[in-house]
């Protein structure tokens, strides 16, 4: 009776070590496909770059991108004065600008264009911890295939993934800065004098958001700035500011 025990017992040990033995080894199977994500995308002898790496350096390069362009865009005349982003009169008031030059209001339009510019200057000053939320929050896929694309194409990616909601957290800066700088003070004239001028000819106000349009504009010229930006980083190695960003694109 003793030895069928003993033998019983010796056997319950045996099973029970061989179902531990299967657990473990599952279980390490799994977690070496989750770290997969972190290992070099080619060999691990080859010191290339894990995808880990890919998508922080992405995220870094639009960072620093970010963080120049605001700079560079929020300080007086960094709208008015850059060709590349001058926000001019609204297009679709364009006939207000043609009517009024034409009646001698040169002086108007130029004010009320600086004023315009002047309130993009202002709203970029608070662009950056959003455009940080969006960038940090954000997961890249294709972080490869976005590496090694175009010269915009992490610009493109965060553009397309973003717009919208920093439409909608951007509007409301606009709008301070629209009030702090007296934007409708500038276009109140200007609507008051072509109201005046087209009373013979039946023609009808134009009234434009202009705040939607200054949204718009300031986020357009930011976004190109922020592109300029990351094709820097691509191609000139003293724009890679950081260890990461020297070996993320001095890779490819």
């Amino acid at each position: 009776m003793y030895k069928e025990i003993k033998y019983i017992f010796c056997f319950l040990i045996r099973e029970t070590f061989i179902i531990l033995f299967i657990a473990i080894t599952v279980l390490i199977f799994v977690g070496c496909a989750e770290l997969n994500e972190f290992m070099p995308a080619v060999t691990p002898q080859s010191g290339d770059l894990t995808r880990y790496e890919i998508i922080k350096g992405l995220k870094e390069a639009l960072t620093v991108g970010a963080e120049n362009s605001v700079s560079s865009a929020s300080v007086v005349n960094g709208f008015y004065k850059n060709p590349e982003i001058f926000i001019p009169f609204p297009p679709e008031a364009v006939k207000v600008k043609n009517t009024l030059e034409q009646a001698g209001f040169s002086d108007l339009i130029r004010d009320f264009e600086k004023s315009i510019n002047r309130a993009a200057e202002e709203a970029s000053k608070k662009a950056f911890p959003i455009f940080k939320d969006a960038i940090t929050s954000m997961t890249i896929k294709d972080a490869v295939g976005i590496l090694k694309g175009a010269d915009n194409a992490a610009t493109v990616y965060l553009r397309s993934n973003t717009e919208e909601d920093l439409k909608a957290e951007f509007m409301p800066v606009v709008k301070n800065a629209v009030d702090k700088v007296e934007v409708t003070s500038y276009w109140n004239p200007i609507a008051t004098a072509y109201n005046r001028i087209i009373i013979l000819t039946g023609g009808s106000q134009v009234n434009p958001n202009l705040e939607e349009y200054i949204t718009q504009k300031a986020l357009d010229g930011l976004f190109l700035m922020i592109a300029e930006e990351e094709k820097k980083i691509r191609k000139d190695p003293a724009a890679r500011v950081t260890y990461l960003l020297k070996r993320v694109f001095g890779a490819q």
